[in-house]
């Protein structure tokens, strides 16, 4: 099995709709009152489902994040710099850690995106 399906459940698609194909410079694919998708890249969708209307009803412990590659670290601080400007919350500022150069931000229901460039491994 390959993971082709990314659900995201929120308070309101229609807004949620906007920041995503704002930071990800698409249109969605498929929508309705209760339902997006977008097509986060070829052989992945990005769903957005009304949480109320879940069903079955979700009780979820946790949380998501979703990780955005980059191609460099300047890449990392120019999508932050971005994301602040327009009004995305930036929970972590651009830093390297052991992985590489990352930030995290929120989506309006308080998902994690994490843009990254991993570190070059010798």
């Amino acid at each position: 099995m390959t993971p082709d399906f990314m659900l995201l459940y929120v308070n309101d698609p229609a807004a949620s709709a906007r920041f995503y194909g704002d930071i990800l410079g698409r249109q969605p694919v498929n929508a309705s009152d209760g339902f997006v998708m977008f097509e986060a890249r070829p052989g992945l969708m990005l769903g957005l489902w009304r949480k109320e209307t879940v069903t079955p009803a979700a009780n979820l412990p946790g949380g998501f994040e979703m990780g955005l590659p980059v191609e460099s670290d300047a890449d990392v601080d120019r999508v932050a710099s971005d994301w602040a400007a327009r009004g995305v919350p930036i929970v972590q500022p651009p830093e390297d850690i052991g992985f590489g150069r990352t930030f995290t931000a929120l989506d309006p229901d308080g998902h994690r995106l994490r843009v990254y460039k991993p570190a070059l491994r010798q």
